[in-house]
Order: structure tokens, then sequence, then C-alpha cells
């Protein structure tokens, strides 16, 4: 019998704590940006088989575990700033404060990462789901540990080009955003008759790049979402109630005020559609892997790439971090009893959509899982609950449902991206309680940072402008706040509600006619939510991949566009958080010099940035063979 190779390494450890800790700010930013995350588990495998070629003796099975740490990261932060951000949007905090976030994205993340570990064996053994991103992850791990020199080469190459990227993207960043060269977005807006159309594109490498990786399909439907929004609901809205001033200003409030609760409206239909879609299926697959367990205790002998965390612990853990969620609710809600009840309530609400989001991210990649829709269900549910117990008005009920969201937005998030991690590790022959310890590792260490990158970022950008408008916490505080206050415009929500039926209704026929374009009603209520200036970029990042398949992309074309984009990702959203620091450190928002002319250069370079993707993704005759 062949010796085990090491997996969890001190080198492999601090790696996995380093990258976990940078991709969460980066995706902090990013999410308060775009509305929108993207997985980091393909970028952080390129880079910990950069840097761990560096040392004599490396493996495969350390590369997934810095991976598997590193995705944790990011994963969390995408749970953290869809909510915490809406308890200073709606006034319950005047800062961020640290601790408190730390508190609450560890024990929601630590929830997330214990809810999974017995989906690992009925989802990825017994259903044997596909997980797209840990295979395409897999695949890369093993390209790059294959013992050649062409195989050393291709693993430099990728870190070269993410590197590039990520330069040529932190440059484009800083021009704008430190010393505004440009303008952010191009907009505008015309009206015909009392009807007012708006359009708007933001310059950003970045939302280009979230829309080739989340690719054609997504991409097409969020902007088809936005299309809802910008030229049937907003023309339909003006051309009855009619419209004061300048028609892009007209345009931007009543889609602020009225038609983004449309969006609302879709999220929760999807959100619910995806726990009862799901709910049978993932009833199967839990009991299949209680039995398993139950075979265990009876005797049997797992091999080393079978064994979890035993699930006594699991379940012992669940019940101590119970407490810390009590005492979180236990602060804001007015009596000890009310806190258990939504402790409880929000346990039951983690399980089921962490196992959702853990089932969702098995067919469609933990980038297109349902965090948004499956969160802001459980804030209005939570919303109605305390009104009805607290009554109206009350601010502590509206953050006490935005808390909820939260910890179940931080299992949901950490449920999906830790099954497309054991999905690599299942592949390339990890022992899955090592990566469930680096995952925890990968939680605790980004809930450290995303309280000051936070910070970092309301200090210069202000949370919530159009600089950085962090779109779900603003939905989150909206629909938390709408409820107690009386002032939701329930129209909007339920014709939102109603579009969302209708798009459930058309996906479900095109799954009975084994349609290969589907229509996940989440995307498209993110792009009703979304302003169309983001829409815009994500929808040509997805033509650019769509225009690659066009092209006959390879495997390794396709790896190295994932790989730009990743960079373009990265690199925006590390010189967003560093153009903040100097701010930050300083309280002066002009510390920046600004130069003013160079409006024509954002346009080319985005151009510019399309154009390299095309390049990249343009199939080399060599490489597939000449006939």
């Amino acid at each position: 019998m062949s010796k085990p190779l090491p997996e969890i390494t001190f080198k492999a450890v601090i790696l996995g704590i380093l990258l976990s800790m940078i991709l969460a700010g980066a995706n902090a930013y990013l999410g308060l940006f775009a509305g929108m995350t993207a997985s980091a588990s393909i970028p952080a495998a390129v880079i910990s088989m950069g840097v761990l070629s560096l040392f004599k003796k490396h493996n495969i099975l350390e590369d997934n575990i810095v991976q598997t740490a590193a995705s944790a990261g990011e994963s969390l932060a995408a749970g953290v700033i869809f909510t915490i951000p809406a308890l200073l949007l709606m006034g319950y905090w005047e800062t961020f404060d640290y601790m408190e976030i730390a508190k609450i994205a560890s024990v929601g993340g630590l929830i997330g990462v214990l809810f999974t570990i017995p989906l690992r064996r009925a989802l990825i053994v017994e259903a044997k789901l596909t997980y797209p991103e840990g295979i395409a992850t897999a695949a890369v791990l093993e390209a790059g540990n294959a013992k050649s020199s062409d195989a050393e080469d291709e693993v430099q190459g990728g870190l070269r080009l993410l590197t590039l990227a990520s330069i040529t993207a932190a440059l484009m960043k800083l021009g704008q955003q430190g010393f505004a060269l440009w303008h952010s977005a191009i907009e505008g807006a015309t009206s015909m008759g009392r009807s007012v159309f708006g359009f708007g594109m933001d310059l950003s490498p970045a939302l280009i790049s979230v829309g080739y990786i989340v690719g054609r399909n997504i991409s097409i439907l969020v902007f088809a979402g936005g299309v809802i929004s910008w030229f049937v609901a907003i023309p339909i809205y003006t051309a009855i109630y009619g419209f004061e001033g300048d028609a892009m200003d007209a345009a931007n409030t009543i889609w602020d005020t009225k038609i983004r609760y449309l969006g609302v409206g879709a999220m929760v239909v999807g959100g619910i559609w995806s726990l009862i879609k799901l709910f049978k299926p993932l009833m199967v697959g839990i009991q299949a892997s209680l039995k398993a367990y139950s075979s265990v205790k009876n005797g049997e002998v797992l091999k080393r790439e079978e064994n979890d965390i035993p699930i006594k612990y699991v379940g012992i853990a669940l019940l101590v971090l119970m407490i810390p969620v009590f005492m979180i609710y236990n602060d804001i809600l007015p009596t000890p009893q009310l806190a258990i009840l939504i402790t409880v309530i929000m346990m039951v609400f983690g399980f089921f959509f962490s196992a959702v989001a853990a089932y969702m991210a098995g067919v469609v990649g933990s980038s297109n899982n349902p965090i948004s829709g499956v969160t802001v269900a459980t804030v209005l549910f939570a919303s109605l609950l305390l009104l009805a117990i607290l009554g109206a008005g009350s601010l502590q009920g509206a953050a006490a449902a935005i808390m909820v969201g939260a910890v179940v937005c931080n299992a949901a998030a950490i449920g999906g991206d830790n099954l497309q991690d054991l999905k690599t590790g299942h592949i390339v022959g990890a022992t899955p309680w090592k990566q469930q310890v680096m995952q925890v590792i990968g939680v605790l260490s980004a809930a450290i940072v995303l309280g000051v990158v936070l910070d970092i970022l309301h200090t210069a950008y202000t949370i919530g402008s159009p600089t950085l408008s962090a779109p779900q916490a603003t939905l989150m505080k909206a629909v938390a706040e709408g409820v107690f206050q009386g002032n939701l415009p329930w129209n909007m929500v339920i014709m939102g509600a109603i579009i969302g039926v209708i798009i459930i209704a058309l996906d479900v026929r095109q799954e009975r006619n084994g349609s290969d374009f589907r229509i996940p009603i989440l995307a498209v209520a993110v792009g009703i939510y979304l302003p169309i200036s983001l829409t815009t970029p994500i929808f040509i990042g997805g033509m650019l991949a769509h225009f690659g398949d066009k092209m006959g992309a390879t495997d390794s074309t396709k790896k190295k566009g994932l790989l730009l984009a990743a960079g373009m990702i990265t690199g925006e959203a590390i010189m967003g958080i560093l153009v903040a620091l100097p701010i930050f450190l300083t309280a002066n928002k002009d510390w920046w010099p600004t130069y003013d002319g160079f409006n024509w250069l954002g346009p080319i370079l985005i151009i510019a940035i399309a154009i390299w993707f095309i390049t990249t993704l343009k199939t080399d005759r060599t490489e597939v063979g000449e006939n």
C-alpha cells in the first residue's frame, strides 16, 4: 500500500490563510460594486501551484488544501456583504463593528461547513452531481501537477497571465477611481412622448470578467432582467405617471424607488421555488448519507478518501454554535424567549438553504448559486414574523431580521462553495475531513479581515452610494424596513412575483423540451434589481465566452480565458481597496489628485480588454493539430 501524500502542511496552511484573506477582501469589493461574486477556486489553485513549486517537496493534495481554504474565504465574503452593510444603511449601526462582524461571519460560516458535511456523501458520492467548477479545478490541479516540463510551463504561463491581467485591471482602476482620468460609466436616457428609456455601461474589466465566468446563458438572462426594468417597466411607469427633470435622473429615481422591487418579488419567488424543487431529492440524499454513517457505526471501515468529520461531532458542534447565535439575537431582541425562537428558526432555514445552495452548486456551479433569492426570502419571512410579535416601526425588529438573513446567507454561501471543493478533492483523492478542517480555517481567516475591509471601503466610497452601491445589502434593508414601516411597495413586489412565476413556467417548459438554454429565475431577478450599467458589461463578457466557443476554443484556451478573467477581477478589486486605504487612514476623501480630460481613454481600454479576451480564446492551429 502506497503511503498517502501529505495534505495539511505548514506551507499549505499559511498560503491558504493568506489567500483566504486576500480573496475575501477582493470578493467583498466586487460584491459591493457589482452585486455578484465569482468563484476563486481555479485562480487559487494556479497561485498555489506556482508558489508551492518553489519548494523542493509539494504535491497535488497540498494545492487542493490551499484552494479549499482560499475559496471558503471568498465565499464567506459574499455572505457578509450581501447582508451586514444593511445594518449600517438602516441606521442600526453607526460604524462597522469589527468584532460583531467577525462573530456573525464566523458563526454563519462554521454552521455552513457543518451543515454540508453530511451532504458530501449524499450529493457527491450517491447522487453524483456534476459540480462543474469542482471538476474544472480538479482538471487544473491534475494538469499542473503532471510530471512533465510542459505541465510546469503551463502552470508558470497561467500564473504570468493571471498576474498580467491583475496588474492591467489594477492600473485601470487606479486611473479611473484614484486619479479620475475618465468617468466610471457611459450613461444616457431619452424620452419618447411621456416614456423614458435609460441605458448605461460601466467601464469595468471586472464586470466583463464576471460575465465571461458565468457564461452566455446566465449573462443573457441577467441582461434580460435589466431590459425588463429599463426598456419595459420604466417606460410603462413614466407613460402612466410622467416624470420631471432630466430623463436619466428621473429613470434612476424611478428605478430606485419603484421598479427594482419587481426584482424583490421575483427573488422571493425564486428562493421559494428553489426550496420546493429540491426538497425531495435533498431528503433522499440525506437519508442515503445517514444510512451510510449508520453502516460505519456498525463496523464498516471507510477508505481514507471517504472519511468525513464524524457525524456525532458535527451534531455536538452545531448544538454548541447555537449558544453564540442565541447571544447575537438576544442582544437585539427584547426577550430571551424570542431570541431562542429566532435561533431555532435560523437553524432550520440555515440547514435547508445550505442544502439548496449545495445542491444548486452541483448543477449550475457556485458562481450561479441562488444566494440572493434564499436570503431575501429569509429576511422577508423573518420580518413578517417579527412584525407580528413586535409590531410596526421597530428598528430592532428590522435589524434582527437582517441578522437572521446574515447567518443564513453566510451558511448558504459556504454550503455551495464547500461542496465544490469536496468534489475537487473526491476527484484528486483528498481526505474529506482534512478539507473540512481547512474550510473552517478559511472561514475564520476571512472573518477576521472582512470588518476591516468594509470599514475601509465605507470611509472612502460610502457603501450605498453610486460608487459602491451594495445592491444586495440595499435590497435586504429595503425589505426589512419596508415591512416594519409599512411602506414596502407591495404592488411592485407582487408584480415581480408574477413575473417570477411566468419565468419559472418558461424554464419548466425549456426543461421538458431538453433545451440547453435554461431560464433560472434568480438570474433574471438579479438583472431586474441591478442598474443596467452593471448588467451591460456582464452581458458583453458572456458574449465573449460564447464567441470563444464559436471560434473553437479548446479546453486550454478556455482555461487561459478563465485565468484572464480571474486576474481582471482580482486586480480591480484589490486596487479598489488600495485606493481607499489612504482615504481611510487620513479621513480625507480628496486625498487623490484628479485629472480631467481623458474620458475618451476609458472606452478605448475596455475595447482593448475585449480584444484581449478574443485573442486569448482564439485557438492556435498548432495546438489542435493540422489535418
